[in-house]
């Protein structure tokens, strides 16, 4: 299987090539034959690479140790399950993944690109659509030309070892399954709106007035898909980091985990200033500045990953290429705004801002907020490596500085997703303003005032609290507002018919409800998004600022108490395997009770495993998780005489956090559902007249 995956590889390559610039010749001739070559050499593509890629995992399941790539990720005692992770646990595999990715992508947007893209007058070589493809198969043939001459998953061993080395202890975990593969695919996503912008600028203006908005839908769609990616990608990551990494945590502004939130920030900003463009005409050269940004940060994500350039569990260390992605990421970087630069004339607005007090002001700065916020974490990110050129000392920025920082920011991007929607679009004045936000600004000021009296006294968190009241009673007021209108809408178009009784009763707002989203679904599936956004913002709230830690060694037998729990130790079991020796813990969990009583809640089973080809050891913390709080229990170290130690800690609200990643995407989900197709009804006939006599 080697064989056969190192050949697809070969000829995938040489398919992307060929596609690359027989689209933009095709274009340049007019030739309708070229871009159709063009666009079959991209679909076989697709398939070419499946070929490889099923290779490669054919390898790892068949324990192919000859091929190097399989003898350093694998091992015997490798369970089947994690052939999956293996696959792009080192640069190699990774890079055919994102190859594969990227023309499976590639190839669904240029086949379901608008007809305005791809033909305009009924010829292939008339639109931009050529341009795209070109494009997209010129950054899928440097991954391929990477991987192939550089990186190649399928060079084989002189010898064939007895044995591999075995995959990284903390690969295996049911996160690593989703976490980097929905990262890389984000990342690399964001070539196919960047090719669909550039695309458009490359070809004639569309429009006697300059340049069109043909590409708007098709990059609005891409754009919420990779950032649906993104946010995927960097919650499970939290989840994975929260649960095996052993610190309590899920967020330490770690170099690669800022290196995917960066672009994550920057599409943010983007899908939110393309719904201005495609609505009123505007924005359209910050949407260009976005999106272009957006690429050359994932670009600078993927140089992070592969350089080796700073120190980070995420990234490989080990790595050569670091010099191939820096040159790729300045041309990334140069090309598109060179061609921004040639077409600035073209991009003027079909509107202007008619008022601060707008939706389209709103958004204008909600983006220059998520620019900010991305660029104090580029700055951040790259300070190591500055100071170690000019300095030769590196100095490393941490936490405190991000949290400084950037938490002000963050806080007004909050109190803007719960402004923005509420104003509308063009001009507002201030009598609608006060009445759209009188409810929202009375709940967040109800939230403050009991919080106060609670106790509650840190600023920020009195502040983030607050702020997601005020967004969240925005958005159910809407919809409530929503639902009553439709009932009373669908009550008049039933009068005279008899819908009395509980059930009625019950089912007429959920149907309203479900109208109400359906009617609008970009509108109110972003609302969704909106609402997972609150979610995290409570969780990061709830463990910044109120949780509880305390590590302590237990013997058998012995208790310690944190907050208002108990835990009780009651030993610990010991299982060895062909390739690690796990400890397997037993902690009774008590509820104490202000009387001195307590509550038997749980028995969990936190586990360590030692792995010593690696010399390291993975945790499993246990948790019990609740919508108020998780009590998190995690072994540090397992002593010879039985006794052992943990590290427990009390994260309130914590919980909200890993609930809004369903939530996000569902809300993704009904924003990007297609809209029916609507079928022109036919004009009804009419029956001729007959001219009658008139009377004299």
């Amino acid at each position: 299987m080697g064989d056969l995956g190192a050949i697809t590889l070969w000829i995938a390559l040489a398919l992307s090539a060929y596609s690359a610039v027989a689209s933009v010749a095709g274009k340049l001739r007019g030739s309708a034959a070229l871009v159709e070559s063009a666009q079959a050499a991209m679909y076989t593509t697709v398939a070419v690479l499946f070929v490889s890629t099923l290779s490669l995992v054919t390898a790892f399941i068949g324990r192919d140790f000859e091929i190097a790539y399989v003898a350093r990720h694998s091992e015997l005692a490798m369970p089947d399950r994690y052939t999956w992770v293996a696959f792009y646990a080192g640069n190699e595999g990774s890079l055919l993944y994102i190859a594969m990715v990227l023309s499976a992508m590639a190839a669904v947007a240029v086949w379901r690109a608008p007809r305005q893209l791809a033909a305009p007058s009924g010829h292939p070589a008339s639109g931009s659509l050529p341009y795209t493809t070109g494009i997209l198969m010129l950054i899928l043939t440097f991954f391929l030309a990477v991987t192939a001459v550089m990186a190649n998953p399928f060079e084989k061993l002189p010898f064939i070892p007895a044995d591999g080395e075995g995959i990284n202890p903390l690969l295996t975990h049911f996160g690593m399954f989703l976490h980097p593969p929905a990262l890389m695919a984000g990342l690399v996503g964001i070539s196919i709106p960047l090719a669909f912008a550039l695309g458009s600028l490359l070809a004639r203006p569309s429009t006697a007035s300059g340049y069109g908005d043909e590409w708007v839908d098709a990059g609005r769609f891409w754009g919420i898909i990779t950032w649906a990616l993104l946010a995927s990608g960097l919650l499970l990551g939290s989840w994975w980091a929260y649960t095996i990494l052993g610190w309590g945590g899920y967020w330490f502004w770690d170099p690669v985990e800022n290196a995917a939130f960066m672009p994550w920030l920057v599409l943010t900003a983007f899908i939110h200033c393309i719904m201005v463009q495609k609505r009123r005409g505007m924005f359209r050269m910050w949407n260009i500045a976005l999106v272009n940004v957006a690429f050359g940060m994932a670009l600078y994500g993927m140089f992070m990953n592969r350089g080796g350039s700073v120190p980070s569990v995420h990234s490989f260390g080990a790595s050569s290429l670091g010099w191939v992605f820096l040159t790729f990421l300045a041309i990334g970087v140069i090309v598109p705004f060179v061609i921004f630069f040639w077409r600035y004339p073209l991009l003027k607005s079909a509107q202007n801002l008619d008022s601060m007090l707008s939706r389209e002001a709103a958004f204008l700065v909600n983006n220059l907020l998520l620019l900010a916020i991305a660029f104090v974490t580029l700055w951040g990110t790259v300070y190591p490596l500055i100071s170690r050129l000019t300095s030769g000392e590196e100095i490393t920025v941490a936490r405190p500085f991000y949290d400084q920082v950037n938490g002000p920011l963050m806080l007004g991007l909050v109190f803007l997703m719960g402004v923005g929607p509420m104003l509308p679009w063009r001009r507002a004045n201030w009598a609608s303003v006060r009445r759209a936000l009188t409810i929202p600004a009375a709940a967040a000021a109800a939230v403050a005032v009991l919080l106060l009296i609670l106790g509650l006294r840190q600023p920020y968190a009195l502040a983030g609290f607050t702020l997601a009241a005020f967004v969240a009673s925005g958005i159910l007021m809407e919809w409530y507002r929503g639902v009553r209108a439709r009932m009373r809408s669908e009550r008049m178009g039933t009068r005279g018919r008899k819908t009395t009784g509980a059930l009625a009763a019950l089912r007429a707002p959920v149907s309203a409800f479900g109208g109400l989203i359906w009617a609008n679904r970009p509108r109110y599936g972003g609302y969704i998004v909106h609402l997972s956004v609150i979610m995290v913002a409570l969780g990061i709230v709830g463990t910044s600022f109120f949780n509880t830690q305390k590590d302590v060694v237990l013997s058998p037998g012995e208790t310690t108490a944190i907050e208002n729990y108990e835990i009780r130790y009651l030993g610990t079991t010991q299982a060895i395997y062909g390739n690690r020796t796990e400890f397997i813990s037993s902690v009774e969990v008590y509820r104490l009770a202000p009387d001195g009583t307590k509550e038997l809640l749980d028995t969990i089973s936190p586990n360590r495993a030692f792995y010593p080809s690696f010399n390291m050891a993975s945790t499993r913390a246990a948790i019990r998780s609740t919508p108020v709080e998780d009590f998190y229990v995690v072994p540090s170290e397992n002593l010879p005489d039985g006794d052992a130690g943990f590290r427990i800690l009390v994260n309130p609200l914590i919980w909200w956090m890993w609930v809004a990643g369903p939530v996000m995407v569902l809300g993704t989900v009904i924003a990007l559902w297609p809209e029916p197709a609507r079928v022109p009804a036919p004009a009804p006939i009419r029956a001729p007249t007959t001219s009658r006599p008139t009377a004299a």
